[in-house]
């Protein structure tokens, strides 16, 4: 198998990943402070924005229940485990 700047031999692509099953996706519990209602969601629901401080970091999604629009703040430990679970980022940049 060939990677760039890497090289293993004898390692067949299909020998590399031989074995493997689906993995289930990243799943986050949530709730809506709206209607009370609590869910999952997966990481295509979410989305996380970025700010230049820890007021303006946040995620948002859809209520499921009752479709309220729902904006919660994020500290680092929320944003490392949005970003790692693959929910889509946006960075907001300062207005001069």
């Amino acid at each position: 198998m060939t990677v760039p700047g890497v090289t293993v031999p004898g390692v067949t692509v299909a020998s590399a990943f031989a074995g493997m099953r689906n993995v289930a996706p990243v799943v986050f519990r949530a709730a809506c402070p709206d209607c009370r209602g609590r869910f999952d969601l997966t990481a295509n629901a979410l989305r996380l924005a970025i700010g230049a401080t820890s007021r303006t970091t946040f995620y948002s999604f859809t209520c499921p229940d009752c479709g309220a629009s729902v904006r919660k703040p994020a500290g680092e430990r929320i944003v490392e485990l949005l970003t790692g679970g693959g929910v889509r980022t946006l960075r907001l940049h300062p207005t001069v």
